[in-house]
């Protein structure tokens, strides 16, 4: 990530004019679960495209926008909106809005995504705890000469999603009545959705969901030495249990009408945090 520290120190300076809040608890959040900043108090909002260094998102369901404001006791940014390494950018820039949180003073990352299910127990709507991940991405955001300003060369991903985190996430889930399930989460680089023979081969590697995200972001995360929890909203059932095909707008569909559990456990969640 050599040049990578130089960008951030821009990035930060820009956005330290334009707000006073100082986060600990960054959110990335997927296609269709925006919603979770009407939720944040005394909230400010910059778009990416004002940003240094920050391109604009280009999918349905991205609105394409920082948000700063509290939950709770505890001061949150919410990036409303990522960028995918299927747009065509580099896995770089890909995780460079990770680093930016990082080097803004956040402690912890929640990242969310719309994903397929593979498991054969879930049902579109599902919450899913991400207990491990699978990169079949076939590339990695730390690959290139790296600073060690920033990170270690070959950082640990043992604990990639935090133990400690999932704890607190379901005992919030539990006081709502509500029960994650918990699951590996498998990521390809898209855009394409899987083929059944795809997903009979994920399956059998352990995957229970499948997306095109969060991979990138939580290794970027983890090397950057941040405390991670990941969510996914099972939308659709992968290709091959599914009985229709594919629809972007079908994900979203279903990501809007599940976010209303989802923003309300994350917030829970966040609060939690605030607590300890």
């Amino acid at each position: 990530m050599i040049g990578m520290l130089e960008k951030l120190e821009e990035t930060v300076a820009f956005v330290r004019q334009r707000t006073a809040s100082r986060p600990t608890v960054g959110v990335i959040l997927g296609s269709g679960l925006g919603q979770l900043v009407e939720r944040m108090e005394d909230a400010t909002a910059i778009d990416y495209c004002d940003v240094p260094h920050f391109p604009a998102p280009t999918v349905a369901g991205h609105a394409g926008r920082m948000v700063f404001g509290r939950i709770g006791k505890v001061d949150v940014v919410a990036m409303q909106g990522r960028f995918h390494y299927y747009e065509g950018h580099d896995m770089r820039t890909v995780a460079y809005p990770t680093a930016f949180m990082k080097q803004f003073g956040v402690r912890t990352l929640i990242v969310s995504n719309s994903a397929g299910g593979i498991n054969r127990d879930f049902t579109p709507g599902d919450l899913m705890l991400i207990t491990d991940h699978i990169n079949l991405f076939a590339t990695n955001p730390l690959i290139g000469l790296n600073d060690e300003r920033l990170g270690p060369r070959f950082p640990d991903m043992t604990e990639a999603y935090s133990p400690r985190l999932i704890g607190i996430a379901d005992s919030a889930a539990g006081e709502m009545g509500l029960k994650f399930r918990h699951g590996v989460y498998a990521g390809l680089s898209g855009p394409c959705y899987e083929t059944a023979a795809e997903i009979r081969y994920l399956a059998h590697g352990g995957a229970d969901a499948v997306g095109m995200s969060t991979v990138p972001e939580v290794i970027a995360a983890r090397y950057l030495g941040l405390e991670v929890l990941g969510i996914s909203c099972i939308t659709n059932m992968a290709t091959g249990i599914a009985t229709v095909k594919h629809a972007h707008e079908e994900v979203v569909r279903i990501a809007n009408e599940a976010s209303e559990r989802f923003c309300a456990v994350v917030a829970a969640t966040i609060a939690k945090l605030g607590e300890d």
